[in-house]
């Protein structure tokens, strides 16, 4: 009996303990943190979480909007604030506001598209009418961005699972209610957060379309209290500032203004809501925009130094070092290995093939997921053109690991119109134009199957249908057949002038096959059958080429192209060799193209070279090889030179002026190119066989209207032409 008094006494003193230390906790007061939406303006957050860590002031919960979202849920996940610097000054902003991958990455399919038709075009066409995607940028390359941030290549977090306390603020777009994230997906809360209206597409969640929070909360302190009674709120403002007056001139800067000033109504009612006990923090951010992602080192700098001007009241919620220790280990979420994947699903597809996705996934030997390996395969399976997004998540099913790829098909598709403009003038022919559309049907059947219906009107006036068919899941063979018609105005030059146009009128029909070899190309083969007519239009009859021809052959191509980019490529390589052969006529016809580009900081050296002629025989005038054009022989006009053997080079080098705004891919140039040719034999211009050369002057560049530029090229030999282009070939 008497041996069990000390005991009672003690557990009594140890409970006494606990209760002392509890005290001591409960003692300090509950703080929450808010980091406001401001764009790029919002990597200031990072800068004012080093001195909270440096202080050791501990928080116990944390709401963001827009970039202050993105911050907040890689602080709750477990990134320090070393880490998200580090992480967002290695990210190519710029980049990550294009979704598709590089032009390399697109299949052969698409990059034929490209080049006919305007990609930002694209008109979904269905029982509903026209349908549109509803944002500039899908948020694709985001998306992706915000899974390796908080490494849910290891298990998507949850933000109910996260030790911190976490909300997350966006909007519904149908309604305009305030939507806040307090469970569910970390990344897609982010994605939602972040959504800014009409440049990035709003997310579907349960029913809602949500859009960027900074509309309804964009410094969410009411929200901090209540998620977990905080005492004290910590509240950092980086929103924009009103753009002046006499700033507001054109459709973007009057959206920009209006989201402005619907953002600073709340920030208002919410900062009149802080009390003396409340710290705020507003990083002087004067010369920062909202798109300034590339000073995202220099933001959080600014950020860092709001912070310490308040350190002496930061620092009346500090802890000691070991308190902070532990509150730290507390909030760490539970540390993840990368597991071993048991097995791809590919989830959620009405239209596309799942193998055809599948292709485009792969893991390592000991089936491990290698993020960039992965973020690459799922940018190509978004460069297919059929989707929305593409998501992936990993799922823990008993003792298996499933990799479930998402992606989400177009709700705009699968059927499309597609549109191409080409406007030009030149010094040495007549200013012309051509509009194009086509109508596209995709997935006609579940190999993917499809049927083009070209139109186009202008100088160049063509009707013509084509159909594509692989035959394979995994679509590495395929048939094809076209047929087409044009009408085409052409002139013809002797002695620099121009002396005739003739109305060249083609019938096209083709029927071949081939096989895609990866994303480098396409090899074909097949037979094609042409009917041409050639009339007078004006000028004198000096060439006899007038009448009606009918021939066929067989055709075979191998067309491969790895430049980043479809016209003004920074670096890669492509190459072109196509071969027709007609027995009944007795010749063939061989072309062969390469070209190439690198980068030397802001400066791209660029060069091609290429070959026109006939292996077998003499190429016929209404099948003669051509050149003439810009960096086609600048100096001459487009085919201003016709015949065979003809041998052309060139060397050029562009200077990067100016790049396009965020969200748009593409630059402009100012650049001087050396050109030089050898024709064998002239059927045109029959005083210039032998060596010719040009020297060509150009401003331009990509644009989301296609190439433009204005140039000048001049020869040696006396001919000389003004260039002015805008659109697709």
């Amino acid at each position: 009996m008497n041996s069990a008094l000390p005991l009672r006494t003690i557990r009594l003193a140890a409970l006494l303990a606990l209760g002392l230390v509890a005290g001591a906790a409960c003692a300090r007061p509950r703080v929450g943190l808010v980091l406001g939406g401001g764009g790029a303006r919002g990597a200031a957050h990072i800068g004012v979480l080093e001195v909270l860590e440096k202080l050791r002031v501990p928080v116990d919960c944390v709401a963001g909007t827009s970039m202050g979202a993105l911050v907040a849920g890689a602080y709750a996940a477990g990134l320090s604030p070393a880490e998200m610097r580090a992480e967002l000054a290695k990210a190519n902003w710029h980049d990550m506001f294009l979704d598709n991958p590089e032009y390399s990455e697109l299949n052969y399919r698409n990059k034929e598209l490209s080049r006919r038709f305007l990609p930002a075009t694209e008109t979904g066409v269905g029982a509903n009418g026209a349908q549109y995607q509803a944002g500039m940028v899908s948020g694709q390359k985001i998306k992706l961005f915000f899974n390796r941030l908080v490494r849910a290549d290891r298990g998507e977090p949850d933000i109910q699972t996260l030790p911190l306390p976490l909300s997350i603020i966006a909007t519904d777009i149908g309604s305009g209610e305030r939507v806040v994230f307090r469970d569910g997906s970390l990344t897609q809360a982010m994605r939602a957060s972040m959504s800014v209206p009409g440049l990035m597409a709003p997310v579907d969640h349960q029913g809602r379309k949500l859009v960027d929070g900074g509309l309804v909360d964009n410094v969410p302190v009411r929200e901090a209290r209540e998620r977990c009674r905080a005492d004290v709120t910590i509240a950092v403002n980086v929103g924009s500032p009103l753009l002046k007056p006499e700033e507001v001139g054109s459709l973007l800067t009057v959206s920009a203004q209006m989201v402005n000033i619907l953002t600073e109504q709340n920030v208002s009612q919410s900062l009149a809501s802080l009390t003396s006990a409340d710290i705020y923090i507003k990083p002087d951010l004067d010369g920062i925009g909202a798109g300034d992602f590339r000073r995202t080192a220099e933001t959080a700098d600014r950020g860092r130094q709001a912070a310490e001007k308040v350190a002496d009241r930061l620092g009346g919620l500090a802890v000691d070092a070991e308190s902070y220790s532990a509150w730290r280990r507390g909030i760490a979420p539970a540390a993840r290995a990368a597991p071993r994947v048991d097995e791809i699903q590919i989830a959620g597809l009405h239209h596309v093939n799942p193998a055809v996705v599948e292709r485009h996934i792969r893991l390592g030997e000991d089936r491990a997921i290698d993020t960039d390996e992965l973020d690459r395969g799922l940018l190509r399976v978004y460069g297919d053109g059929d989707y929305e997004n593409v998501d992936y998540s990993l799922l823990a099913q008993r003792d298996r690991n499933i990799l479930r790829i998402a992606p989400v098909e177009k709700r705009w598709g699968p059927d499309y119109l597609r549109f191409g403009i080409n406007l030009e003038s030149s010094l040495k022919q007549d200013s012309s134009y051509s509009l194009r559309v086509g109508y596209h049907k995709t997935w006609l059947n579940s190999l993917g199957g499809q049927m083009l219906g070209i139109a186009e009107i202008g100088r160049r006036s063509a009707v013509g249908v084509e159909y594509y068919q692989p035959v394979e899941e995994r679509q590495r063979f395929f048939v094809e057949a076209a047929l087409g018609h044009t009408n085409e105005l052409k002139s013809l030059y002797q002695n620099g002038q121009r002396r005739a146009d003739f109305k060249d009128s083609k019938t096209t029909a083709t029927l071949g096959g081939g096989t895609n070899v990866g994303l480098l190309g396409q090899i074909r083969a097949g037979w094609r059958a042409v009917r041409v007519e050639t009339t007078l239009d004006t000028g004198l009859p000096l060439f006899p080429i007038t009448g009606e021809k009918r021939y066929g052959g067989g055709y075979a191509s191998i067309d491969f192209d790895q430049r980043d980019r479809l016209y003004s490529a920074t670096k890669g390589w492509a190459s072109r060799v196509s071969y027709f052969a007609s027995p009944a006529e007795g010749y063939s016809k061989l072309n062969a193209d390469l070209r190439g580009a690198h980068s030397l900081g802001s400066v791209v050296v660029a060069g091609r070279m290429s070959y026109q002629g006939s292996p077998r025989g003499r190429l016929p005038i209404y099948d003669a090889a051509a050149l003439g054009g810009f960096l086609n022989l600048s100096g001459f006009a487009q085919g201003q030179l016709l015949g065979d053997d003809m041998r052309y080079a060139q060397v050029r080098a562009e200077k990067i002026i100016g790049k396009l705004p965020v969200g748009l891919r593409g630059d402009m140039r100012v650049g001087l190119a050396l050109e030089a040719a050898k024709v064998g034999l002239p059927y045109s211009e029959t005083g210039r066989a032998g060596r010719l050369n040009s020297t060509t002057l150009f401003l331009g560049g990509e644009t989301p209207f296609g190439q433009v530029y204005l140039g000048y090229g001049y020869s040696t030999s006396g001919s000389s032409n003004i260039y002015l282009f805008l659109g697709t070939p």
